[in-house]
């Protein structure tokens, strides 16, 4: 079961610079890239209400969201700036620098989740491995701009 999680997470990864890729031809057939990350993610709700349709989903549970802190609501705020974000740096920057740095970004952040355990992801500590490993991307990002 593990390796289908890994094995999902690699495809969820290889798909983000194809979205952004077409979100960014999106942004300029129509001339703006917060209206491209708007219509992203109407055609991203439909499908999710749709999945949830199949499935037979328990919509009501979507209740219980109006109990929840409004920090927990800034998820959506943080998914329309990545994803306009990308939009526009994609096509400036290419694909690959982008979501080189997109990368260094995440695992920097990861690393200080991990360590302080925040939103309640498992505790792991900062180690000088991790670090290599921020080192080692960030190194690939500059090999990337570079060249």
């Amino acid at each position: 079961m593990k390796i289908l999680l890994l094995f999902v997470a690699l495809v969820a990864g290889m798909l983000t610079p194809l979205q952004a890729g077409l979100n960014g031809k999106m942004g300029r057939a129509i001339g703006d890239p917060v209206y491209a990350a708007l219509i992203s993610f109407v055609v991203g709700s439909f499908a999710l209400f749709f999945y949830a349709v199949v499935t037979r989903v328990n919509l009501g549970s979507i209740r219980q969201a109006a109990d929840i802190h409004w920090s927990v609501w800034s998820a959506g705020f943080l998914g329309a700036f990545y994803v306009t974000a990308t939009i526009i740096l994609t096509p400036k920057l290419g694909a690959a620098l982008t979501f080189g740095l997109v990368v260094a970004g995440q695992l920097i952040m990861a690393v200080g989740m991990d360590h302080f355990g925040l939103l309640g992801v498992p505790t792991q500590s900062f180690s000088l491995q991790r670090l290599a490993g921020i080192a080692l991307i960030t190194a690939g990002v500059i090999l990337i701009r570079k060249f």
